[in-house]
């Protein structure tokens, strides 16, 4: 298998002139094998070892994995980290309170002792990667089930990554490429003790807010700033008043220098997942089924949210981080339907489907692989439209979703003995109690749900309707009853509980008006929809993976990059604007002058800080000016998706210039399909970030940690 792969990159490789620096999400272990020279030809000055190598320090030693999902990067030898606004958002939300309100004002350590910790969160470095197919693969053979393969696999992969890392520190995990073509071992170490060191107040990190979110032009100064500490020896350690900051192998030195149009750029960061392979079925279902529905129930959510943070400013710090969670995927969903559709996505996949048809004719292994698929979907589709509204309208009512965090203690309360690990979960459940409580409101839960549980049961097939009594057309009343019943939105009744530790009072919680009704649904997720939804999922994943084959097999011209799976990636590209349609340019650049424009007082999202206007009117902008104003955010071709937030934006030299942080618009269905035209990834320039920690918070100090090239 692994000979196969390579022999057909390799004869790919020749064919330099199909590759498009614009598209692709690179293995950095394969660079030297697959792209240097490819990126050379469009200006890189650096070679692959300095991106990434195992024998000295590297680019990928600036780089992590910034908490569960986004990127960041190392900018100073103290641990000083970049990442965008809106990946610290919880945790500049968790520190806010009325009195104290960093959403609004802005966060700025002024000394190492001011800087806030945050027990939640962490950051993951890449320490290497290796190619582990063959030893993955070792055992498999054409006679076995896929039930089988998968065990082997299993076992394969837990046995390679125990070797991994037996005895240290390290955590290594095994990830498929090319839907189990290809697999690859990663080890990293992942540090706990991270603090808030600076945020820019909302109206800079979050300036245009929803309206302004996945769009061009933007003004969003999304950046925030944190750090990592260690023991005394530079190893991770939990949070303690005794660690101090990490000493990094690298940090990125920053330019400001400034971009132009046609400058060599390159991300290195951790994209979430992309699916470029996927056949027509697949994206006829997501364009016409799975984002309409999820849109449509967002839209709901948003609308109550919006309306009560609208009204109250404690309800607004509360309900911040949810809402923009929520909001971002309904916006991105409702573009990949507007992009999809430009594209003609559907026929452009029925297409190559069909050449790919007519080359696997006499081809035993592929002939029939995507008239499987297409069975598969249709099977699905059912099982999909449950899936997604459970997930969407019920799951997401969040006092339901609370209660079930007892499910756990409830089973053990029912047991015959206790151990130790009821102490360890009636002190999570203390936890999440807190946490809960602390950003709930009952009336909002409750009126978003009166408005969703209607919608699963006109959109679901009954065959997937829970035997609930009591349940009725009268959903309005149904649900006032359960919230007059139920004690899981009273705090202070279930931390006594907890604290008690009863057996018998655990038991009861199960005959909790809430809680009895989210089982009712969980116990027909989990036995009639999700068992059949995974099953086929992973029919699929078995038919991809022949599909996939045979596409690199048919397109020996080409380099077929791995899908995204939130591994370390190089995309490449160049600063370059757009023209969306007929009439309209977008120039590559924004400023701030876009921001004054803006300026609203009366919308939350666009009322520009007052210390902000007067650098303006002063033109107080020190070495960040460029032509009478400060640069602000600039767009480039580098294919990027969610995880690659925060990640670096780099010249050709390998210096920072800009923080990623969205894409625009009208190329935000990139996932599926890159569109050269106008899949632009959209960039904070680095001097704006600096003009806001220098010039507005007066944060020098951290400018003097940094290597700022001018």
């Amino acid at each position: 298998m692994k000979k196969f792969f390579y022999t057909i990159l390799t004869i790919s490789i020749i064919l330099t002139s199909q590759l498009r620096a614009d598209e692709g999400m690179w293995i950095p272990l394969l660079i030297e094998k697959f792209n240097i020279e490819d990126m050379k030809a469009k200006g890189f000055k650096l070679s692959a070892e300095d991106i990434y190598s195992i024998n000295q320090a590297c680019i990928k030693d600036a780089i992590v994995i910034f908490g569960r999902g986004c990127t960041g990067e190392l900018v100073s030898d103290q641990g000083l980290i970049f990442t965008n606004h809106h990946c610290g958002y919880r945790q500049i939300q968790q520190h806010s309170s009325i009195e104290n309100d960093y959403l609004t004002n802005g966060f700025w350590a002024m000394s190492k002792e001011e800087e806030l910790p945050n027990p939640d969160l962490s950051v993951t470095f890449l320490e290497r990667i290796e190619d582990v197919t063959e030893k993955v693969l070792n055992g498999i053979k054409k006679k076995h089930t896929e039930k089988e393969r998968n065990e082997i696999i299993s076992q394969n992969i837990e046995k390679i990554e125990v070797e991994a890392v037996g005895g240290t520190n390290l955590a290594a995990i095994v990830k498929p490429f090319y839907y189990g073509n290809q697999y690859f071992l990663f080890i990293y170490k992942k540090f706990n003790d991270i603090r808030l060191v600076g945020a820019p107040p909302s109206a800079i990190g979050k300036f245009g807010g929803d309206t302004d979110n996945w769009s061009w032009p933007r003004h969003t100064g999304d950046f925030s700033v944190f750090r990592i500490y260690a023991d005394q020896d530079n190893n991770p350690a939990e949070y303690s008043p005794d660690n101090v900051p990490y000493k990094p192998k690298q940090y990125l030195p920053i330019s400001i220098k400034g971009v132009n149009e046609g400058d060599f750029t390159w991300v290195l960061g951790y994209p979430g997942g992309t699916t470029q392979y996927i056949t027509s079925d697949a994206i006829k279902l997501i364009k016409e089924i799975r984002n309409p529905s999820r849109v449509l129930i967002r839209d709901k959510r948003l609308e109550i949210m919006n309306k009560y943070m609208e009204e109250n400013d404690t309800i607004r710090i509360k309900y911040a981080s949810k809402n923009y969670r929520v909001s971002n995927s309904w916006k991105r969903w409702k573009g990949e339907i507007i992009g999809l559709e430009r594209l003609n996505a559907i026929k452009r996949k029925i297409e190559l489907e069909k050449e790919f048809n007519a080359w696997a004719k006499d081809k035993k292994e592929y002939k029939d692989v995507l008239q499987e698929l297409e069975i598969i979907y249709q099977a699905n589709k059912e099982y999909v439209i449950a899936y997604d509204h459970f997930r969407e309208a019920i799951r997401t009512i969040e006092i339901l979703d609370y209660s079930w965090e007892f499910s756990k203690l409830i089973r053990m309360a029912k047991g015959t003995e206790l151990d130790d690990s009821w102490v360890s979960e009636i002190e999570r459940l203390k936890k999440e109690t807190e946490s809960f409580f602390k950003d709930y409101e009952e009336k909002i839960d409750h009126e978003i749900f009166k408005e969703l549980l209607p919608i699963y049961f006109s959109n679901v097939d009954e065959k997937f309707h829970p035997n609930i009594e009591g349940l009725n057309v009268n959903y309005t009343e149904y649900i006032n009853s359960l919230y007059s019943k139920t004690i899981f939105t009273e705090k202070e009744e279930i931390l006594d509980i907890i604290d008690r530790g009863s057996k018998e009072e655990i038991k009861k919680l199960a005959g909790d008006p809430i809680y009895a009704f989210y089982n009712k649904f969980y116990k027909t997720y989990n036995a009639e929809i999700y068992p059949v939804y995974d099953s086929l999922n992973k029919e699929t994943i078995k038919h991809y993976r022949a599909y996939m084959k045979g596409l690199m097999e048919m397109q020996n011209d080409k380099i077929l990059f791995p899908d995204a799976n939130f591994t370390m990636r190089v995309s490449y590209g160049e600063v370059k604007g757009s023209y969306p349609r007929d009439g309209i340019m977008y120039k590559y650049y924004t400023t701030l002058d876009g921001v004054i424009e803006k300026d609203n007082p009366n919308i939350y999202d666009y009322d520009v800080p007052d210390k902000l206007k007067e650098l303006y009117q002063n033109k107080d902008y020190g070495k960040y000016e460029v032509d009478g104003t400060v640069p602000l955010c600039f767009l480039a071709t580098n294919h990027t998706t969610g995880g690659n937030s925060g990640s670096p934006v780099l010249d050709a030299e390998g210096n920072l210039i800009g923080l990623n942080f969205d894409r625009m618009w009208e190329g935000i269905m990139s996932d599926m399909i890159f569109d050269p035209e106008h899949s632009r990834n959209i960039t904070l320039d680095i001097r704006y970030v600096l003009f806001i920690i220098d010039k507005f918070a007066g944060a020098t100090h951290l400018i003097e940690e940094m290597k700022i090239i001018e």
